[in-house]
């Protein structure tokens, strides 16, 4: 089911960092700083952007090709609270009923975290999630002019994202003890440092 699970959410790698190269001032930062914030982000990022394809009502997570897994599969493979956790935060964050545009622009702060671990240029990292969080409160207030608690509610949603983000890295360690057991697509096993069948074991 891992082995599954990892097939179908890598092609949803690609398409996070083609996102990430588009945010403005990413490209600009050094190789190892857009490295560190698309790898260790990833599944914040992931999750705003596959919410829309969690269905509370079938108990489901679709993905870009079609493929799903269930509620119940996925709790095979995590725990029950942690996929608990992430329907929450799917069902909610899609309940703020963002477009496209706003959805775009919360994924991009969310990117551009400066505090992540070994990051180098954190004043320019925050330099640029502050003029995104601008644009997005402007965006907001744009048009949902009736919601004056809109702005403050997404942006609470990013601790929350912050603390799914450390549960699943803590589940990656059974990926990472048991690399030689599964057949991983390469990219997947990139982005969240789990060893190759061809490396060694340190």
């Amino acid at each position: 089911m891992w082995q599954s699970f990892a097939v179908f959410m890598t092609p949803s790698i690609q398409r996070v960092v083609e996102f990430a190269k588009r945010v403005p001032g990413f490209s600009e930062l050094s190789q190892d700083d857009q490295l560190i914030l698309i790898k260790v982000g990833f599944v914040e990022v992931w999750l705003t952007q596959v919410s829309r394809l969690v269905s509370a009502l079938d108990h489901t997570l679709t993905f870009s090709d079609g493929s799903y897994v269930t509620r119940t599969q996925m709790e095979m493979m995590f725990d029950q609270d942690f996929v608990s956790t992430v329907f929450n935060f799917a069902v909610t964050f899609n309940n703020l009923n963002l477009n496209d545009t706003e959805v775009a622009l919360f994924t991009a702060v969310v990117l551009l975290t400066a505090d992540r671990p070994s990051i180098t240029d954190t004043k320019t990292i925050e330099h640029h999630q502050d003029k995104i969080i601008e644009a997005l409160r402007v965006q907001l207030g744009r048009n949902h002019a009736s919601e004056t608690h809109l702005f403050p509610n997404v942006v609470m949603k990013m601790p929350e994202l912050r603390q799914i983000g450390a549960r699943h890295n803590h589940h990656l360690n059974w990926f990472r003890a048991n690399w030689s057991r599964l057949k991983l697509p390469p990219l997947f096993a990139e982005i969240f440092d789990i060893p190759k069948c061809e490396e060694d074991l340190l």
